[in-house]
């Protein structure tokens, strides 16, 4: 289990869901980690007031296809974040290799290219016991990329306005 590190000094954003347009990408290869994800996600979207009518929610066949869906979700104007939501989970040919890089780097490529915060919540584990860990009530990373997905979405906005 890692550690996340900050520093002394850092202060802790103030996330406002507020008028967000909010893209839920899910991958259905691995539905059953990627429902996990997903009420997570939904939890804190409620938390940091997001209305529901400011969700645009679609399912890929698996997190490959996620950076398209997000792509498509932005240059339609519809959201000012996207968060991918899918697991890749290692398996005995090296297909997870493929999946998990390009998935990554796609997505990458997508908020580089449109300047809109999509994030990465693409469970990558070795095991399935990993992504119910990282899914689970206690730790769940769908909750975590929305709260990152909208503290981007703040900071781009601020920037924007300097």
């Amino acid at each position: 289990m890692s550690s996340n590190f900050r520093a002394g000094n850092a202060v802790d954003p103030v996330i406002d869901g507020r008028g967000v347009r909010v893209g839920l990408v899910c991958g259905r290869f691995n539905d059953h980690i990627t429902d996990r994800l997903l009420v997570g996600a939904a939890a804190a979207l409620t938390e940091h007031g997001v209305s529901p009518t400011d969700v645009v929610q679609v399912w890929v066949p698996g997190a490959y296809e996620a950076p398209m869906a997000a792509k498509t979700m932005i240059d339609a104007g519809l959201v000012d974040v996207v968060v991918c939501l899918g697991a890749v989970i290692r398996g005995e040919t090296s297909h997870y290799d493929f999946v998990a890089g390009e998935c990554a780097r796609g997505i990458m490529d997508v908020q580089l290219a449109t300047g809109v915060p999509v994030i990465f919540g693409v469970l990558t584990t070795e095991n399935l016991d990993q992504a119910l860990a990282r899914s689970s009530d206690d730790d769940n990373k769908g909750a975590e990329c929305v709260r990152t997905g909208l503290e981007m979405v703040g900071l781009v906005r601020s920037l924007r306005a300097l």
